[in-house]
């Protein structure tokens, strides 16, 4: 799975929602009040268009989740960090058509895409990732032991917020490839 920007027609919200729609409503949920909340931030977001900082993680074929990711200057780190938040997943992990395992293995391959993204296009040393509830940290917990070959120079999770820093080696390994 991949993590890309939401403005290729297969990949607007428009589209995404169509698809969403049609998941929920092959188990007899009515996506009319199914979606009625956790969707008004990426319509209002959507209003006028495509929005730059929405990305949806992508199979090719499916749209399995869809997130903000922007990057910033926040006052408690010396460079830009790079925040992903209004995390939203296609109605298949939400109404128990995928299992556990299979949300758990989605919510890796959206956090990695944050990562990829971190070190690529939207270049930044440190990550807060805003996770869907606090019960997803489990995930993630493993991540908090820093071994040798970690990525993280710093990783730690309160409730529902990941904040993990790269090491600054792995930076200039990616700048100068």
């Amino acid at each position: 799975m991949r993590l890309l920007p939401m403005k290729e027609p297969d990949r607007s919200w428009r589209s995404i929602k169509g698809q969403w729609k049609k998941d929920a409503e092959s188990v007899g949920e009515d996506f009319s009040t199914f979606s009625t909340g956790s969707f008004t931030t990426y319509d209002a977001l959507t209003k006028d268009g495509d929005h730059p900082s929405l990305y949806c993680l992508s199979d090719g074929e499916r749209i399995h989740a869809a997130c903000q990711v922007s990057r910033l200057m926040m006052s408690k780190f010396p460079s830009p960090i790079l925040r992903a938040r209004f995390i939203l997943v296609s109605p298949v992990y939400e109404l128990g058509i995928a299992d556990a395992g299979q949300y758990a293995q989605m919510m890796v391959a959206l956090f990695s895409g944050i990562v990829w993204l971190s070190r690529d296009t939207m270049s930044a040393n440190h990550i807060r990732f805003f996770l869907k509830s606090p019960g997803d940290s489990q995930y993630f917990a493993a991540l908090q032991a820093s071994p040798p070959a970690s990525l993280f120079s710093k990783f730690t999770i309160d409730g529902a917020l990941i904040e993990c820093s790269l090491k600054e080696d792995e930076l200039a390994e990616t700048e100068t490839a």
